[in-house]
């Protein structure tokens, strides 16, 4: 007869002490695999804890009533004839769709340098969270990287370095405008070195507090260029030589790179991206942002606060393209007067290197004559990096643009292996990246998740701030989808008078019949904060009835939402209500 064995609590994230609210076997009890043992409950939710092996219970070391922690016994099981040792039990029954670790791990595992349940290709906000999720839901975990400093171009290169030049550039402008209420400064001197300083020191206190989190999970993150050699290894070119990583599951967050126009001289300097213009090398005198979306608009707004005289063009005929015009008026108002030149509907036709700077011309509808620039900014968009891994060698499918295909779960055609963030599709965001990474991670341990968000929000952090998200009224209309509005200009405010901010709108949508929420737009200072509640109010299925009866505090911004649906459903007292339509 086989020997009695423990069967313990398994991992399940980030709980202690757990409380045992039901039994479900006792002494005595023959079970099966999976057969549910226990009953836990969290202060977040109640699941079953299953059992990973098959036989008959011996001792039972719980009751109802007790707090159990990983790792702690729950029985002693006298195993079937014949069954192997126990492996960890997952916190709740596994997806449908989820697999088991292939058999092909097996066979290739002899040859590899490193093996893990899980191999996370690429460190940004997508990346690290999928590698931290799976390794608090007890998978070994390895996190693949580029470069030495894990968070990606978010963190590094990008979302969190150019929000803090965007902060200097808002206060610098808001001393400026204080001069409205008496107070003037004199011209602000800048240093370039210390201003670098500081931005570097906040990238520096997140990617640090990183590296710390992924050491206390024990996720082990290799550095190099890695490449998939087979559908479970990846080979990674290291600084020390070539490793090869064995893995059960993939998840690919290979992110996306600045668009490249083949015909300007892209290796001269003086041409820069993104990336460059964050580096804050220098402030030229004179600078064009090829591009008027959300990028392009953040550094032209930076670099013409710190001196540089701006021209910006932009190919389409609106800036932020896919944004409500009347949003993007009051930004564009303000734009006018800090930049020199904004040529909508203009494209530019060549860029000629010359020793005194990069000569520019220019074709369109608001085309200037040919100008010399110190630097040229392109900020035309990004592409994935679906076509930069190889990935055909694990049997991945990748589009002819470099998108990864994927389903609600995150998976690839290719069972096992699941993709996330920017190589997946548009929007290019971090924050639907980070979500999309824990589904993935939770569909790999066996939990119930899917990707399925009704909105995605999206913000410029210029100076006005523009946020929007759900239906825009512009999609409205060339759908031919039904909507009622409420729109509360911030000159109706006494938040916004008081700042001296009162060119900001918030404007809500509603289903007419249900008078359910369907999308907002906020043009205004800390628009970017305010969108979430509008967000939440879609998923929960709020009413303007909803949003109007929720007491907000005054005098607030955040009370403009209140305001905006009152206005929607004619109750609005601040201003006159629009006349009900018989």
């Amino acid at each position: 007869m086989s020997e009695t064995i423990e069967i313990r609590m398994p991992n399940i994230g980030d709980f202690e002490g757990v409380e045992i609210i039901e039994v479900l076997v006792a002494e005595g009890d023959s079970i099966a695999v999976e057969d549910s043992l226990i009953t836990v409950e969290s202060d977040k939710a109640s699941m079953e804890i299953p059992s990973p092996e098959a036989g008959s219970i011996k001792a039972m070391h719980i009751k109802q009533g007790d707090k159990i922690s990983e790792g702690d016994v729950i029985l002693t099981l006298q195993p079937e004839a014949g069954a192997a040792a126990p492996a960890a039990a997952q916190a709740s029954a596994p997806e449908p769709q989820a697999s088991a670790a292939p058999a092909a791990v097996a066979s290739n595992a002899g040859n590899a340098d490193i093996q893990c349940d899980v191999l996370v290709l690429g460190a940004g906000p997508g990346g690290y969270t999928a590698a931290f999720r799976a390794a608090d839901l007890g998978k070994k975990v390895v996190l693949v990287e580029r470069y030495e400093v894990i968070g990606g171009v978010c963190l590094n290169v990008g979302c969190i370095p150019s929000k803090a030049l965007l902060h200097t550039a808002d206060v610098m402008n808001e001393a400026a405008e204080l001069s409205s209420m008496g107070v003037t400064f004199d011209a602000p001197a800048i240093d370039l070195d210390v201003m670098r300083a500081g931005k570097d020191k906040v990238v520096g206190k997140l990617t640090g507090g990183l590296k710390m989190l992924a050491k206390q999970r024990k996720v082990q993150i290799i550095t190099g260029v890695g490449r998939f050699s087979g559908s479970h290894e990846l080979t990674v070119e290291t600084q020390r030589g070539e490793q090869t990583i064995a893995f059960s599951h993939a998840i690919i967050a290979c992110g996306s790179r600045a668009v490249q126009i083949p015909d300007f001289p892209n290796e001269d300097e003086r041409l820069i991206d993104s990336t460059g213009a964050l580096q804050l090398a220098d402030v030229p005198k004179k600078m064009l942002v090829i591009g008027g979306g959300i990028i392009g608009l953040e550094m032209a707004t930076v670099y013409s606060t710190l001196g540089s005289r701006i021209d910006l063009v932009e190919l389409q005929n609106a800036l932020i393209p896919g944004c409500d015009p009347d949003l993007v008026r009051p930004l564009q108002r303000r734009l006018q007067k800090q930049l020199e030149n904004i040529m909508l509907s203009t494209g530019v036709t060549a860029i000629k290197a010359q020793k005194n700077g990069l000569k520019v011309s220019f074709e369109g509808k608001n085309a200037i004559k040919d100008t010399l620039y110190d630097k040229v900014l392109v900020a035309v968009g990004r592409r994935p990096n679906g076509a930069l891994i190889d990935a055909d060698k694990a049997g991945v499918v990748v589009d002819e643009r470099g998108f990864i295909p994927v389903d609600a779960h995150m998976r690839t055609n290719v069972e096992h292996i699941f993709a996330i963030g920017d190589v997946v599709g548009n929007p290019m965001l971090a924050h639907k990246a980070t979500h999309e990474a824990k589904v993935a991670a939770e569909v790999i341990a066996g939990l119930p998740a899917l990707f399925d968000p009704m909105t995605i929000p999206s913000v410029a952090y210029t100076d006005p701030e523009v946020a929007w998200m759900g239906l825009t009224e512009t999609q409205a209309r060339a759908d031919g989808i039904a909507y009622e509005k409420g729109v509360i200009p911030w000159a109706a405010s006494g938040r916004a008078l008081g700042i001296g901010r009162e060119e900001g709108m918030t404007k809500l949508l509603f289903e007419p019949e249900s008078k359910r929420i369907l999308g907002a737009g906020i043009v205004g200072v800390n628009a970017g904060e305010l969108i979430g509640e509008a967000v939440l109010a879609l998923e929960m299925g709020a009413d303007a009835e909803d949003i109007g009866l929720t007491i907000h505090p005054h005098p607030t911004l955040n009370e403009t939402l209140c305001f905006a649906a009152e206005m929607a459903e004619g109750s609005i007292t601040d201003l006159m209500p629009p006349k009900k339509r018989k």
